[in-house]
């Protein structure tokens, strides 16, 4: 066993700081407490469930039909969640299924944990759409027992149907195998979504976080939820981790739920606005080729001339001070993601500053990369 850095993380910690216009963030703009009304004086900084605050957990099982509260694991953010799910179901023997590209600690984890697995690839060839064929053919080849897929996906953000979800769900099911579903961006959806996984069936589990579409990462809070037999697994689990949540990050994600809509809300409108800023820029780029997201808050334009992004990102930073993500950190060179979630005026600056980036580095032979 073995535990690498992930390139994803490790660009974030050498970059992220070092700017002034962040346009890579797979989220929206982080919220402070004051702005949810939430009094952090009067909390008491005590050990908390293990499974999660009791109100937290009723709240969040309120959005899955058919589930109890005791079917949901609030975890330290969506990693954990992954870790957990992935460690209870896999470790055991068997394989596990990641769709790819994807948040890198889905495949990392099993690598590192020397887990058989297999990459299930979306191709900018079939917009990144999720193949039936090709996931059952994959599934045929081992014992499989996970798959985890995400949508909206970060960071192509497509989208999958509830009918091909369904589909996948009964083809799980077949090999009595598991659906790890990455619904962090769901509710974030250009159109409407397919339900949660985990009220479609017992061999299903839905995970998200209020990292990305509540703008609270500091919390570190996110959740599972799934079969009763699945919670317990990665409870045990988080006992040898965590113990149990932040206090302070339950009580704030508690009230953020309690607001939920009208927060959504504004958030959507917010994102339906910067994505027509960001569809009107590409419009304009002869370099870039793209494949339009349905949902969340990134989008993973590629260049025409098939060449690495890493120059032109590490540019963008030193020279114009404004942060993105090369798709190497992804597995996927040409590539680049750009997050559409901060205000409008960050964004609208940092794709000019990229504009300029992208003609120095595909003009300057010097730069060429």
């Amino acid at each position: 066993m073995h535990f690498n850095r992930m390139p994803l993380e490790d660009w974030f910690d050498r970059y992220q700081y070092e700017i002034d216009y962040d346009i890579g963030e797979s989220g929206v703009k982080f919220r402070t407490p004051d702005a949810l009304g939430v009094d952090l004086g009067k909390i008491g900084l005590r050990y908390g469930h293990h499974r999660g605050a009791p109100e937290l957990r009723s709240l969040i099982s309120e959005q899955y039909e058919g589930l109890k509260p005791d079917q949901i694991a609030i975890t330290t953010g969506s990693s954990e969640a992954n870790f957990a799910v992935i460690v209870s179901l896999v470790s055991d023997g068997g394989s596990m299924i990641v769709q790819h590209p994807n948040y890198p600690s889905l495949y990392e984890v099993p690598r590192s944990l020397g887990l058989p697995h297999d990459l299930f690839r979306l191709r900018f060839e079939e917009e990144f759409t999720t193949d039936l064929g090709r996931l059952e053919e994959l599934m045929k080849s081992r014992q499989t027992k996970l798959v985890t897929l995400t949508h909206p996906n970060n960071p192509t953000g497509s989208v999958i149907s509830e009918e091909r979800l369904r589909e996948i769900i009964e083809l799980v099911e077949s090999h009595d195998a598991f659906l790890l579903h990455d619904e962090t961006y769901r509710e974030l959806s250009f159109n409407k979504p397919p339900p949660p996984a985990a009220s479609l069936s017992d061999h299903a589990i839905s995970m998200t976080t209020m990292s990305k579409g509540y703008g609270l990462p500091g919390i570190r809070v996110g959740w599972v939820a799934g079969p009763a037999e699945v919670i317990e697994k990665v409870t045990a689990v988080r006992e040898q981790i965590t113990i149990c949540n932040n206090s302070l990050g339950e009580v704030i994600a508690t009230s953020a739920l309690k607001q939920k809509d009208r927060i959504l809300k504004n958030v959507r409108e917010h994102l339906h606005r910067n994505f027509e800023l960001i569809k009107r820029w590409m419009a304009n780029q002869n370099q870039l080729e793209w494949i339009e997201p349905k949902g969340g808050a990134v989008a993973f334009p590629r260049l025409k001339a098939e060449s690495s992004t890493e120059a032109l990102c590490r540019l963008l930073v030193t020279k114009y001070r404004t942060f993105t993500i090369p798709g190497y950190t992804f597995g996927m060179d040409t590539h680049l993601r750009i997050g559409f979630g901060g205000e409008a005026e960050e964004l609208t600056e940092g794709l000019t500053r990229l504009g300029h980036a992208l003609k120095e580095v595909l003009v300057e032979p010097g730069l060429r990369v």
